[in-house]
């Protein structure tokens, strides 16, 4: 199984960050915005947890959104150990 982490930037708005969220990873509200906090403060945070293709496949998403909209945002999926 792979994690997806989003990684901070002092850049892309933190608006931004929980629409992605909701949109390619299902969180409410609530949930993206907690997630978009522990990526600010943190440096990283973990988006979900998924086999390897639908985790590249995430990172993928997430990197063609933020370049589309003009933003730095990073995103990359681990293996967990």
């Amino acid at each position: 199984m792979f994690q997806v982490l989003m990684l901070n930037d002092d850049f892309t708005p933190m608006e931004f960050v929980v629409m992605v969220l909701q949109e390619f990873f299902s969180k409410d509200r609530e949930s993206a915005t907690q997630i978009m906090l522990k990526i600010h403060l943190d440096g990283k945070g973990v988006c979900g947890v998924y086999s390897k293709d639908v985790a590249t496949t995430k990172v993928d998403q997430v990197l063609e959104a933020a370049r589309k909209s003009g933003h730095p945002l990073q995103c990359v999926a681990e293996p967990i150990e």
